[in-house]
């Protein structure tokens, strides 16, 4: 590959400068009110590529690709309803014309017929930034949320809810509102601002979202929000705040809800994250503690906190958050990659990622195999007590370094503590697959998604989906108004 890299860095400056330029063009006078409401239909599905800091080396970004489905700090992207026997999912599309201008997409794959629909365009966020990409929610009454999340504070973040259950043809911009906490004289918020937003339901207590705000205080501000009903949201909580700030993933438990998060230095920031972090609300967010039940004073604002799960600056390593679950005793479950540096390439191997365990009194730690870019995705699945599988693109691909890669199937036995491979997934591919997401409560038919793209230059990306023997198929990139997806990697049997 050392030769496509070298030609590419020939034409890199002027690839770099229309990325940005059309990025600050989409971002220049955006207002909530400036986006449409779309609700029209595309003709197939096309994912959109993004790119991250320039290296200025044969890697060429710190992270990029086809990220339809990124980042580790949105989820989810899809959801199996039994009622209707569908996973309806999400993803960050992009037009016919361009790999690049980010559109909100809205789909469903039916399992009675194994096929998809034309999906659906529910806006244009007018950025090529895919951390703007959406995340998706099913209320009780089988109602669709989308929320389009927005990074940093310079576009607007909106929340659409589907004008029928289970229908993904129309949808209405929902207007939220959060009470700012200050008693009885309080007042209601418009919310137009969220990045990073993580959502969970729950029949019996409504809408759980963990998410960021940048600069309340720290540059990137853990965040929690409640509400029974999408509309009105109890006042904003901060949940950390320490130096520079977090990334959180967040999970639901049986009887609980919790967010992991790294810590970014003060002085050095974001590309120096480290250590690992878990605190938990058994009640809506009224209350939080660690893991062992030691109560917690929020926001977090020291480095050493009852929360801190692992203490990975002392070993010189940076943590990159993949998933947080909870087993069936409902303890969590951290998945992550430790690294030695922010930097694609081999200097800072290894990448390992890690499975780290709450046993009911202490933490326990397993490797689970390694990886080439920090920014590989993939999560765990638990399909059964003694059946714990993670997937994720960790077999070097066709642009390696890059993020992304062959996606291989690992299980462990044992509740996480030895890993296997189980399947390898994709192979011989032209791009590499990026950012491997489990829907919420995932049906075997349906039991991945994700996306590929080229890891050094602006290219189409497609959207795939697994089942859980590990057959891969991918998602029609033009079509007629449904179509049967076709399978195109074929687990061994």
């Amino acid at each position: 590959m050392v030769h496509t890299a070298s030609v590419f860095l020939v034409v890199l400056p002027r690839v770099i400068l229309a990325l940005m330029l059309a990025s600050v063009t989409c971002n220049v006078g955006v207002s909530a009110e400036s986006i449409a409401t779309l609700n029209t239909k595309a003709d197939g599905y096309r994912g959109i590529w993004y790119m991250n800091q320039p290296s200025g080396d044969q890697y060429v970004y710190k992270y990029s690709g086809g990220l339809g489905t990124y980042c580790a700090k949105h989820r989810p992207f899809a959801i199996y309803c039994p009622a209707v026997d569908k996973t309806f999912f999400c993803y960050g599309g992009t037009t016919a014309e361009s790999h690049t201008h980010l559109l909100h997409m809205v789909s469903y794959f039916d399992h009675k017929t194994n096929s998809v629909p034309r999906p659906t365009i529910l806006l244009d966020k007018q950025t090529s930034d895919a951390h703007d990409n959406p995340v998706i929610s099913v209320d009780g009454d089988g109602y669709l949320w989308i929320f389009s999340t927005s990074h940093g504070t310079s576009r607007p973040s909106l929340i659409h809810r589907s004008d029928k259950p289970y229908e993904i043809d129309s949808f209405t911009r929902v207007p939220a509102s959060r009470t700012d906490g200050k008693g009885p004289g309080q007042r209601n918020i418009a919310i137009d601002n969220f990045s990073y937003l993580q959502v969970w339901y729950r029949p019996d207590s409504g809408f759980m979202c963990f998410f960021t705000k940048y600069g309340n205080p720290a540059a990137r501000t853990s965040m929690f929000m409640h509400s029974t009903d999408g509309v009105r949201w109890d006042a904003w909580q901060r949940l950390a705040a320490i130096e520079e700030g977090h990334y959180q993933v967040s999970g639901v438990g049986k009887e609980r809800a919790g967010s992991m998060m790294n810590y970014h230095p003060r002085g050095k920031g974001l590309n120096w994250r480290t250590n690992l972090y878990y605190l938990e609300t058994r009640d809506n967010g009224q209350s939080w503690c660690a893991a062992d039940g030691t109560e917690l004073t929020l926001p977090l604002t020291s480095v050493d906190n009852p929360a801190l799960v692992h203490d990975y600056a002392q070993d010189g390593l940076n943590v990159y958050l993949k998933d947080l679950q909870y087993d069936e005793d409902d303890r969590p479950l951290l998945l992550y990659i430790t690294s030695g540096g922010y930097e694609a390439g081999p200097s800072n191997d290894p990448r390992t990622w890690m499975l780290a365990k709450w046993t009911g009194d202490m933490w326990t730690y397993h490797p689970i195999t390694t990886s080439d870019n920090n920014y590989d995705m993939g999560e765990l699945w638990q399909v059964g007590p003694d059946d714990w599988r993670v997937i994720a693109p960790t077999t070097t691909g066709p642009q390696p370094y890059n993020p992304g890669g062959e996606v291989v199937m690992w299980r462990s036995t044992d509740q996480g503590k030895m890993w296997q491979p189980m399947r390898q997934m994709t192979w011989k591919s032209g791009r590499n697959h990026t950012y491997v997401r489990r829907p919420v409560n995932a049906h075997p038919d349906f039991f991945a998604v994700w996306a590929d793209g080229h890891g050094r230059q602006p290219s189409s990306s497609r959207l795939y989906f697994a089942n859980a023997a590990g057959d891969v198929f991918v998602l029609p990139e033009h079509m007629a108004e449904t179509a049967v997806p076709v399978r195109v990697f074929e687990a061994p049997r």
